[in-house]
């Protein structure tokens, strides 16, 4: 009833759309401090983001490989399995943009595979790489906090001496390099994470015979989310940059280089953490050490309710929509 060349160009293309949105909606990652400590202009931010972002895409495809591969069997589903994936994670991604909430894109993506991958056929699932994704998911957020916490304790205790005035001018300089290590490491992260999906759809059409991620794959997405970094969500760093804890350079520099290192190691051992839970997690710690109340924790519960019902939500829709597909195939 479905052309299969015509699905998969429609795979690809929703694919390369949630790229998109992965951007627009976490652009707010790597530019957010920089911007309410007022570091740089929203448009300064916005275009170092985008380029970054692009650039962190060509870093590997470890993390592509895990998200094609490791989750579900290519195998046993089918275009329309990946489609259902992708129509989820992308209608959550949109909800939460429009609520200004810090959602996570990688929770949407794999809440979106699972829904998608049970509705038609629940032996496809590899549990053993499910629950090392999961783990991922859960310990990059704590990880996130502790290191923020840490992090800016040991600038505090290096430059306790040294005039307010002059370590202020020197962690705007210092933050430009960690807003670039930042969106750097989105990029290495999070656009891999289409990459896996588009691979995973050209192996289960028969088009790949292994997960091998095509350079053409590579360009399309990394651009995409280029593109949708530039669009910005300035709602998201809004909230992000401003009403968590009260911004100043120093607090940027130290929660953006907790993340981006957490970043980068997740993603060279191909693991698709959440980098919205990453350096919001880091925000927090670095607002704990002044102390508890410093951290407006309304916000904060807020944003944990989204984490919460990401990955379900995400995965209902899809869900939803798979059992919908596969009436008419």
């Amino acid at each position: 009833m479905f052309d299969p060349t015509l699905t998969l160009a429609v795979v690809v293309v929703l694919a390369l759309l949630f790229d998109f949105s992965n951007g627009w909606h976490d652009s707010a990652n790597a530019i957010a401090t920089v911007v309410s400590t007022h570091v740089l202009s929203p448009g300064q931010a916005v275009m170092l983001a985008a380029v970054l972002n692009v650039a962190g895409a060509f870093m590997s495809t470890a993390v592509a490989k895990m998200i094609g591969g490791g989750i579900v069997d290519p195998g046993l589903i089918n275009q329309f399995t990946v489609m259902a994936a992708l129509v989820g994670a992308i209608s959550w991604n949109l909800f939460t943009l429009m609520l200004g909430l810090p959602s996570s894109s990688s929770h949407a993506l794999i809440g979106g595979i699972i829904g998608a991958a049970m509705a038609q056929n629940w032996t496809a699932i590899k549990l053993s790489g499910l629950r090392t994704v999961l783990e991922a998911l859960l310990l990059s957020p704590l990880m996130g906090f502790v290191f923020g916490y840490l992090f800016i304790l040991a600038i505090y205790w290096a430059v306790f001496r040294v005039a307010r005035g002059l370590a202020n001018r020197t962690f705007r300089r210092l933050q430009l390099l960690s807003a670039s290590l930042m969106a750097f490491s989105h990029g290495a992260n999070d656009a891999q994470k289409a990459m896996g999906i588009v691979t995973l759809a050209l192996v289960s059409a028969g088009q790949l015979d292994r997960m091998v991620v095509p350079t053409w794959v590579i360009i399309a997405c990394a651009l995409s989310m280029g593109l949708g970094t530039a669009a910005g969500g300035w709602r998201i760093i809004r909230t992000l940059g401003m009403r968590i804890i009260k911004m100043e350079p120093v607090h940027g520099f130290a929660a953006e280089t907790s993340a981006a290192l957490i970043l980068l190691g997740t993603a060279h051992f191909g693991m698709p953490v959440s980098t919205t839970h990453t350096i919001t997690s880091s925000i927090m710690g670095v607002g704990a050490v002044t102390r508890l109340s410093a951290v407006k924790w309304g916000v904060s519960l807020r944003i944990v309710y989204a984490w919460i019902f990401t990955l379900p939500g995400a995965g209902l829709v899809a869900y939803a929509l798979n059992l919908a597909l596969q009436l008419f195939h």
